[in-house]
């Protein structure tokens, strides 16, 4: 057999060594591999009885949701004709009593196994939304152009600005070649 000999080592031998690391690799994924498989087949030998069972989830009660809604509404509607109708798209005036309606919604249908929100509690709300906040929209506020004396000065402030640093700059580094 010939070997080739590179920097006084043999090729043989570092391929030789290099097969035996390999060799034991694969040897101790082979065993951890089996070790895993093996834990996950104990699962047959698990009594199915004396696991929990979970509990039966109850059903949403829908008829009990609306009237729980219904509820919450008419404390909404009695607090907020406290409220001057022309500060109902003020909410400073009524979030707390907004915030009461809210927590009372979530609160009843959680009580009653329903998830919140959901589309029977979000159409309520939607209808008390319009019967009270469908005046409210926002008017556009229409941008426009400043001057154009004040647009040039914005404009030429940042350019000036620039172009002073540039100076700077250049001036700094000559006067650094001259007192180097």
């Amino acid at each position: 057999m010939h070997q080739n000999r590179v920097c006084g080592i043999f090729i043989q031998d570092v391929m030789d060594t290099n097969s035996l690391a390999v060799l034991k690799l694969l040897l101790v994924g082979i065993l951890v591999n089996s070790w895993m498989t093996r834990g996950l087949s104990a699962t047959e030998n698990i009594n199915v009885e004396s696991i929990p069972r979970r509990p039966s989830v109850a059903l949403c009660n829908e008829t009990q949701l609306l009237s729980e809604m219904e509820v919450c509404g008419e404390g909404f509607k009695r607090e907020m004709a406290y409220v001057d109708p022309q500060n109902w798209c003020n909410l400073t005036h009524f979030i707390s009593v907004y915030h009461v309606f809210s927590l009372c919604t979530e609160t009843n249908a959680g009580r009653i196994n329903c998830y919140w929100p959901n589309p029977l509690v979000e159409s309520y709300i939607i209808r008390i939304h319009k019967h009270f906040f469908s005046n409210c929209t926002l008017e556009r506020v229409i941008l426009v152009d400043p001057p154009d004396d004040t647009l040039t000065i914005l404009i030429l402030i940042p350019v000036f600005l620039t172009l002073a640093m540039i100076a700077l700059v250049v001036w700094c580094s000559k006067r650094s070649d001259i007192l180097a």
